[in-house]
């Protein structure tokens, strides 16, 4: 017997019903971008393995344990699928000289691959929108895209998403607080667990962003980066915490918020919701000065951020926002080869007019029809039978209104009959 195919495990399908969120929210997102001037931008899904071990820093979780990697069998070439977005993004800014001839405002929508244990908002193949943008220094671009996350969760209709900052300093400053943190923890050694050994003298850093319980106290114990930032670094914070105050968004500065990719400096921030367990993080964002020059690129000031779909399109279920279910403005019914004819050309006709139109498939009794046009959800059904297409003409009758009674129109005169009842309905909503 032939093994029944299944999706890879932490790879889902989207159905159409499920699809609708999607749809909502990416709409949503669209608009939302435009707003504040942000372009679309398309990387490959598969990208050369150096790229990500040069951006991400070979001694991370990631490129370690979760990245899709493979030898091209045609030339030999090393690839992996995206873990994230940042680094294909650069390598496009870079390739194409995209920052040297003006500012950029960028995003991109699109499947990221990391070989994790699937689990709830956490996924083997999943989506993100991710936000970047190119040659502007100060404070201002952070904290503006601190502020287009409050506004999408308005737009979106969420709430209990709470923002959390923090600020990482520059590479100088962080390796003062490095060889702090390192001493520390030696002085600690007893209370590590065996990742936290692992990555003592790798990524320390990380060990402050655990999730042992038995480390937590000494954990909140050490040397704090704050205590290390310059004057320069602290202004670039405060002016970004300015602008929160101003606009009244609350934030939390934790000094543990820290991030597991090695190319950030200045600012960081998540928001993060209680809704969703243990992946609590909807959106991660900060500055990455260092990394265009990094992957080979001149020095250029950018910032950005990512934020999980299906993360938020379970908050958006879970806040109860459905969005309204796909239907067509009109179901054609027909019965009759020259019935059948005339229903085809007379969809076409309606579809130039902006109609939505779904026109029936597969033969069937009147009676079946109608029952399949009711469940589409159409708002009204066209019924064309031998005697209607014999005189050029169609009966239209409502499926949601019992007020509007049914009537025969001549074909042509379909599409203007039905804009001016939608119009009408709209009106006396």
């Amino acid at each position: 017997m032939t093994q029944a195919l299944q999706a890879v495990r932490g790879m889902n399908d989207v159905l159409p019903e499920e699809a609708a969120f999607w749809e909502l929210f990416e709409d949503t997102i669209r608009s939302w971008l435009k707003s504040y001037g942000y372009r679309p931008i398309r990387m490959p899904i598969v990208e050369p393995t150096p790229l990500f071990k040069r951006a991400i820093g070979e001694v991370t979780d990631i490129v370690e344990k979760e990245m899709y990697s493979f030898i091209d069998g045609l030339n030999g070439e090393a690839l992996t699928l995206r873990p994230e977005g940042t680094a294909g993004c650069v390598r496009a800014v870079i390739e194409h000289n995209l920052a040297a001839r003006q500012t950029q405002r960028l995003y991109y929508i699109g499947q990221m691959f990391r070989h994790e244990r699937p689990q709830k908002g956490r996924y083997r193949q999943f989506h993100q929108v991710g936000v970047e943008s190119f040659g502007i220094a100060g404070p201002d671009i952070d904290a503006e895209m601190i502020l287009m996350g409050a506004r999408l969760w308005a737009d979106l209709g969420l709430d209990s998403i709470d923002l959390q900052i923090n600020s990482l300093g520059q590479p100088d400053e962080r390796a003062l607080h490095r060889a702090a943190l390192i001493t520390y923890f030696e002085e600690n050694a007893e209370l590590l667990d065996e990742e936290a050994k692992r990555r003592l003298h790798t990524n320390p850093l990380r060990i402050l962003d655990t999730k042992n319980p038995a480390m937590q106290a000494m954990c909140s114990a050490a040397p704090k980066l704050i205590d290390y930032l310059g004057a320069e670094s602290l202004a670039h914070f405060e002016g970004v915490q300015r602008v929160l105050r101003d606009t009244g968004i609350p934030f939390k500065i934790n000094p543990r918020l820290v991030r597991g990719l090695d190319y950030y400096n200045l600012t960081v921030f998540e928001w993060v919701t209680d809704k969703l367990g243990a992946q609590g993080t909807v959106c991660a964002g900060g500055r990455y000065d260092g990394l265009v020059e990094q992957l080979g690129g001149k020095p250029t000031s950018a910032c950005g951020f990512a934020m999980g779909i299906e993360r938020l399109i379970a908050l958006i279920k879970d806040s109860g926002g459905e969005p309204a279910a796909p239907a067509p403005d009109v179901y054609i019914v027909h019965q009759g080869d020259e019935a059948s004819r005339l229903a085809f050309r007379t969809a076409e006709g309606l579809r130039d007019q902006g109609i939505d139109v779904l026109l029936h498939c597969g033969g069937g009794s009147f009676k079946s029809q109608m029952k399949k046009a009711d469940a589409s959800r159409a708002t009204f059904a066209i019924i064309i039978g031998d005697e209607e297409a014999a005189s050029g003409e169609a009966q239209l009758k409502s499926l949601r209104e019992a007020g509007i009674e049914q009537r025969k129109l001549k074909v042509d005169d379909l599409a203007e009959a039905i804009i001016g009842l939608i119009i009408d309905s709209d009106e006396e909503e």
